[in-house]
């Protein structure tokens, strides 16, 4: 272990999206750049991402895509450096990409070409990555560098940028550092809590529902505050699907969510008028050719379904019709940081510079992506908002 301690312009803690692209920002400007990360390789979570192909950006980004307590933060960013900027990175590279539902951008092949794009680009700009490096101590001096103590021996430079991360799924090395440390430097952090994560179901829907595992269904789901339109997906453990995980960055604990399960019809008037001409169609029948057939006795009652349609009063019609397209649900819970894709909460962006990322209560010391209160909806944003506000640090650092 050296004696001395290694020194660089940069030193930015955490190999994701975020910390990668600042190091490539900052390695361009010739600043001697050192990226430690207490992970085996860089970049897991990218790797992960979009069932392997990476998720990395949407063509349709604004300020209304992200939560935070301060909602106006995140626009100077997202405007400096904008998803077109990303893709005219990843257009440089030639990685093919194909955009899915809602302006969604995937990798055709693999999110390994992001992640390589990133490491070339990083070997290109002389950044240096020390991997399997845990950090033991940070310190300012008078001198007014940092001083990391880490298992690979002492580190120090003028400008720190963490950018470590949120809690979400564990297994892939999530740790609490990032918070630690602006709190050690004297920040506030908003409390923290697990977006973009399935629910879980109060034990008496768990037990009505569990025959349903596997099914997915074009919903609305809302509260009184935001709605999604998107799949909903029933599992043996609750509720997910895009539209779920959605919704659950805005859920609070004890609160009802409204589902429509026929968002775009009209199912009052269906049911009279099918009553009116096929009054011995059972319900069941008729309900099966717009929802899966398995759905219909689990959400009515076996009895209800079985009805013929001549057997149900104008009023019992709408009492259906209100159950399938204004159910409402009261989750258990969701299912915690293991399996949430972000943190909600974080690094006060009150105290941050939105041009620059940088702490406004201590000079040289950073805060980017996932460890700041700022966090996308699911379909890419999170990602842009790495690539942005890495980029931004990245000018200035």
């Amino acid at each position: 272990m050296p004696s001395q301690p290694i020194t660089s312009d940069v030193l930015i803690i955490g190999a994701g999206a975020a910390g990668l692209m600042c190091a490539i920002e900052a390695g361009k400007r010739g600043r001697s750049t050192i990226v430690l990360d207490h992970a085996n390789k860089a970049g897991k979570k990218i790797l992960m991402s979009g069932g392997g192909r990476c998720n990395f950006t949407n063509t349709n980004i604004s300020a209304g895509n992200f939560i935070s307590h301060n909602p106006h933060f995140c626009k100077s960013a997202l405007s400096r450096f904008s998803q077109w900027d990303f893709i005219a990175m990843v257009d440089a590279w030639h990685i093919p990409y194909h955009e899915r539902e809602l302006g969604k951008l995937f990798c055709d092949v693999s999110a390994r070409d992001i992640l390589h794009m990133l490491l070339a680009e990083c070997e290109q700009a002389r950044v240096t990555l020390h991997l399997e490096c845990n950090i033991q101590a940070i310190a300012k001096h008078a001198n007014g560098h940092f001083e990391i103590e880490t298992s690979q021996g002492m580190f120090q430079a003028g400008s720190l940028v963490i950018a470590s991360g949120g809690l979400s799924i564990p297994r892939m090395g999530a740790s609490p550092l990032g918070y630690q440390v602006a709190e050690q430097f004297g920040h506030h952090i908003w409390p923290t809590a697990a977006g973009l994560v399935p629910f879980t179901l109060q034990p008496q829907d768990k037990a009505a529902l569990a025959e349903l595992s596997g099914i997915a269904v074009f919903s609305e789901v809302s509260n009184p505050r935001i709605r999604f339109r998107e799949n909903i997906l029933f599992t043996h453990r609750g509720l997910s699907g895009p539209a779920i995980l959605q919704i659950s960055s805005y859920w609070k604990p004890g609160e009802a969510i409204s589902v429509n399960l026929l968002p775009d019809l009209d199912l009052t008037a269906l049911l009279k008028s099918q009553q009116a001409t096929h009054p011995n169609s059972k319900l069941k029948t008729l309900l099966a050719e717009l929802l899966p057939r398995r759905l219909v006795p689990a959400l009515l009652g076996s009895e209800t379904a079985e009805l013929p349609l001549q057997a149900c009063t104008h009023a019992r019609l709408e009492a259906i019709a209100r159950q399938l397209q204004h159910w409402q649900l009261k989750p258990g819970g969701t299912e915690g940081y293991r399996t949430a894709e972000v943190t909600l909460g974080g690094v006060d962006c009150n105290e941050l510079s939105s041009k620059t990322m940088q702490s406004s209560k201590v000079d040289g010391l950073y805060f980017i992506g996932e460890v700041v209160d700022v966090t996308g909806w699911l379909g890419g944003y999170n990602f842009q908002w790495a690539w942005s506000s890495g980029w931004c640090a990245g000018q200035v650092v």
